[in-house]
């Protein structure tokens, strides 16, 4: 072979070896993120003509796919939509799958999911059209729909479990909006709704009981500062504590007070029970510093502050911060300073005492359902951690039933059950009113379900809000509605 011919041979093979690894970088490494490309209207099309699971709670569907005309075969709808709007997200050819279910369970909706490969091969090889798996989900829609009517125009966040399971009853974020604008094949229009949804102010895209800013919690983290004390073993809920109108703070000048500036009781003094039952601020100032930041951090830890939870969607981690002086372990002992929590977490801390100290992992998706009703996956209770002892938690049981029955818990009393709670009013540290909160478990013997609740800015009560009377007859209502009283 002479040197021109074996040179051209070495180019030839060199071309050959160029168009082999250029296919094989297109086809297999970038063919992920090709596929994810907003732009990427062949996948888009692909995905619109087949139909994407149902979302169901019960026997209802709250998102579903109907046939349509046009390029697109297929319409994404929510028969309920702003009352699940938090829950089942969007899923838009603008703006694709997202928020709530249809961004964090994409996959099994579209049926693109490597959970179910076995399934689209049996599919390809019987000739039935693919579709995504369905998702039955853990909600209560009675109280669902109470948590939505009693929060209101209000903004603000509902969550409700089952202390047993961790199963996910109510999840509700105001504002609301309507999945429905979003899902429209008119793009013209869907394109406006997109630009007044993110221009709102309220946020009303922000999932509040899992996300978005966080809050403080106020008095209702004086739980977690109450599970500490008794864990540790040197308090009693008949300890003596000081509860003074107003409690000197050591390397500062700025005193703690009552958020009435009266004691606590008869000569400056009151017991644990008591201080819980009327949220003395200076007695759980005082404790916070007696048992430490490392033991209220700890504490928190626990109950899951700083968990990556997802439930399918990504929960924001609940926090104590890191490092803490003395008085600002006073502060964050009454749920103040940096201390900020998702609705969600202090659901499940009041969760964990129901359930006498064990915290499970919160869940909203049941069973996952294939096209012919097969269930694929069926979800299981599991424990995240035992927060407190069992004798803690009936010690804790005891007090927040007194918080209802003696103290500033007596709006949420129902009739013929008994319900432990604890009311929260969280300052933000602005000339903004304070949030309004409070949480939860009945019935106290025999828990069906635990309820945080939060009002921002005191909603319709303004300045004059308060944990009890702004936030408790939210609570009340998803509680009757899950007893069905």
């Amino acid at each position: 072979m002479n040197t021109p011919i074996l040179r051209l041979s070495r180019v030839v093979a060199l071309l050959f070896a160029a168009l082999l690894v250029s296919s094989t970088l297109v086809q297999f490494v970038q063919a992920p993120a090709l596929r994810a490309r907003a732009d990427n209207k062949r996948t888009l099309l692909d995905e619109y003509s087949k139909p994407r699971g149902l979302l169901l709670v019960g026997e209802s569907a709250i998102a579903k796919s109907t046939p349509s005309q046009g390029e697109l075969a297929y319409l994404r709808s929510y028969p309920q939509g702003p009352l699940y709007s938090h829950v089942t997200g969007y899923y838009s050819y603008l703006y694709g799958a997202a928020g709530g279910l249809e961004g964090a369970a994409n996959g099994l909706l579209s049926g693109s999911s490597d959970a179910l490969f076995y399934r689209r091969v049996a599919d390809l090889l019987s000739g039935r059209q693919a579709t995504g798996a369905s998702l039955s989900l853990t909600l209560n829609p009675k109280a669902q729909d109470a948590a939505s009517k009693a929060l209101g125009g209000q903004r603000g966040a509902v969550v409700a479990l089952n202390p047993k399971t961790g199963a996910v009853l109510a999840l509700v974020s105001k504002p609301e909006y309507d999945p429905n604008t979003l899902a429209s094949h008119d793009l013209e229009a869907v394109t406006t709704a997109w630009k007044s949804l993110n221009d709102d102010p309220t946020r009303p895209l922000a999932d509040r009981a899992i996300a978005g800013a966080l809050y403080p919690p106020g008095s209702t983290f004086k739980l977690v500062t109450a599970a500490a004390a008794l864990s540790s073993g040197a308090y009693t809920p008949s300890s003596v504590l000081p509860g003074p109108a107003k409690l000197d703070l050591p390397q500062t000048s700025v005193g703690l007070p009552n958020h009435d500036n009266k004691p606590c009781g008869p000569g400056d003094q009151t017991t644990l029970q008591h201080a819980l039952e009327i949220s003395c601020n200076t007695a759980f100032g005082w404790l916070g510093m007696r048992i430490g930041a490392d033991a209220l951090r700890a504490q928190a830890q626990r109950f899951g502050f700083g968990e990556n939870l997802r439930i399918p969607m990504r929960v924001t981690p609940s926090v104590v911060p890191a490092s803490l002086n003395t008085p600002q372990t006073a502060q964050a002992a009454i749920g103040q300073y940096d201390v900020r929590v998702t609705p969600l977490q202090i659901a499940m801390v009041s969760a964990a005492i129901a359930n006498k100290g064990v915290v499970m992992r919160p869940y909203l998706v049941d069973k996952v359902v294939g096209a012919n009703l097969d269930i694929l996956d069926q979800s299981q209770p599991t424990q995240l951690s035992e927060a407190i002892t069992p004798e803690v938690a009936a010690a804790l049981t005891t007090m927040m039933v007194g918080v209802v029955d003696n103290g500033t818990g007596r709006p949420v009393a129902i009739s013929g059950v008994q319900v432990a709670g604890k009311s929260g009013t969280a300052e933000q540290g602005n000339s903004s009113p304070n949030h309004a909160w409070f949480t939860a478990f009945a019935p106290a013997d025999d828990p069906q379900v635990a309820v945080a609740v939060v009002v921002e800015d005191g909603g319709d009560d303004g300045l004059e809000a308060s944990g009890a009377r702004t936030a408790g007859p939210i609570a009340k209502a998803v509680m009757e509605a899950v007893m069905k009283r």
